[in-house]
């Protein structure tokens, strides 16, 4: 055994020996202390550019972001090109039911963009027999359904209930109740249609659909059945021709302003949807050949529904400075276009600069400068000393440019719009 260790030990010294004369030649090579030196400075730079690459380093060109969730509000840098993405960034995740206003796919191109995330509440959704539970931050009963995958017309009429007893009622948040209208099949006149309706009799369903009948007119059944599901109905006329027209009612739209998103910025809160009419006329023959026609009546088969979206009117930020500076809300967005096009509203931009100086170092150059490029800057010393740096200052000089070559910020906005400049 003690020999054998002798042996081992021989050999460790060996190795050792045989390591160091290698590296002692290795020094001593003429190019070795070079290359050696080229490595480390490159490993140097490529840990210095990843560094720099980082999504965590500072950026000059990002947007400023306020973001509405969870009962607190958060305002980040942001380079991300739109709401779902910068939400992920964020690891903001939106759960079953949950709105986010804009929409994820809205594009994030100014400072103090607004992003509110409306969170899901329990919701019971009470179709006849059916009950239906889910999750849901929708504003209106017709959205909550939607949400909910189900299908509702204009016709039916939808409640939402608070929950007062949780215990009896088997529900916690809120109900919506749908009563349901009745689908009839009628033939008017030789034009076949369904109508839903809430009117009790064939009577009453003639006077809400606004049908009135002529000395020669017949329906069938009787005007006092009582009406049930799918039920048959025939509205005829004897002796002569009658034609009748289907048309499209185009959706009625309501827009709503809301201080909490920003200026330029919407979201749906309610889709729409067109409805139907018949139009009916009687012909006039002679040879068998029309010769003249007579509106008869318009019935409307098939209500609209109304397309409820949300217009941003927040103006936070350096947007806010249009009405300081006495620009019209009508000119909003005719100025917030021309000025972001010209500038991306960057008050110490110089012609050729592509980031927002935080001081201006171009100010007094002969091209453009200043949120609307004025060319050269020192013109807006005529609305203010303080033309250089000063958001107002800029915007009521702008104006008044706007103003005397266009007539207004109209004028010069449909003057970029066809020459891409002003």
């Amino acid at each position: 055994m003690h020999a054998r260790l002798i042996k081992l030990h021989r050999r460790v010294r060996r190795q050792q020996q045989a390591h160091a004369m290698r590296f002692r030649r290795f020094r001593a090579h003429p190019v070795m202390v070079p290359i050696v030196t080229f490595a480390v400075l490159l490993l140097v730079s490529l840990g210095g550019w990843w560094l720099l690459a980082r999504d965590d380093t500072p950026v000059t060109d990002a947007y400023v972001v306020i973001i509405t969730h969870d009962h607190a509000e958060q305002t980040v840098p942001s380079r991300e090109p739109t709401v779902g993405a910068l939400l992920k960034k964020l690891n903001l995740t939106l759960n079953e039911g949950d709105v986010v206003e804009p929409s994820a796919q809205t594009k994030i191109k100014q400072d103090d963009f607004r992003i509110n995330i409306y969170r899901a509440v329990p919701i019971e959704i009470i179709d006849g027999t059916q009950h239906t539970f889910t999750f849901s931050a929708a504003t209106t009963s017709r959205s909550i359904a939607r949400q909910a995958g189900i299908a509702t017309y204009a016709e039916d009429n939808l409640t939402i209930k608070p929950v007062d007893n949780f215990v009896s009622q088997e529900a916690i948040g809120e109900q919506v109740v749908i009563d349901r209208a009745t689908p009839i099949n009628i033939n008017l006149y030789g034009t076949p249609t369904v109508v839903r309706t809430h009117a009790k009799t064939v009577a009453d369903l003639m006077k809400e659909k606004g049908i009135k009948l002529a000395k020669d007119d017949q329906v069938t059944p009787a005007l006092s059945t009582p009406l049930v599901d799918n039920q048959q109905l025939f509205v005829t006329r004897n002796g002569t021709k009658i034609e009748s027209v289907t048309e499209s009612i185009p959706a009625p739209t309501q827009a709503i302003d809301d201080p909490t998103l920003a200026f330029g910025t919407s979201a749906i809160r309610q889709q729409g949807s067109d409805g139907q009419q018949i139009t009916t006329y009687q012909d006039a023959l002679q040879n068998g050949v029309v010769v003249s026609r007579t509106l008869i009546q318009t019935v409307v088969t098939q209500q609209p529904v109304t397309q409820i979206a949300v217009r941003g009117t927040s103006l936070s930020g350096i947007r806010g400075d249009m009405a300081l500076a006495g620009v019209s809300p009508d000119d909003y967005e005719a100025a917030d276009y021309i000025i972001s096009h010209e500038s991306g509203w960057c008050t110490t931009k110089a012609q050729g600069e592509h980031d927002c100086p935080v001081v201006p170092d171009n100010q007094f150059t002969s091209g453009g400068y200043g949120l609307c490029q004025a060319t050269p800057g020192n013109k807006m010393s005529s609305a203010g000393a303080d033309w250089a740096t000063n958001p107002i200052t800029q915007i009521r000089w702008c104006s008044g440019y706007a103003a005397g070559r266009y007539g207004g910020w109209s004028g010069a906005y449909n003057h970029w719009l066809n020459y891409h400049n002003w």
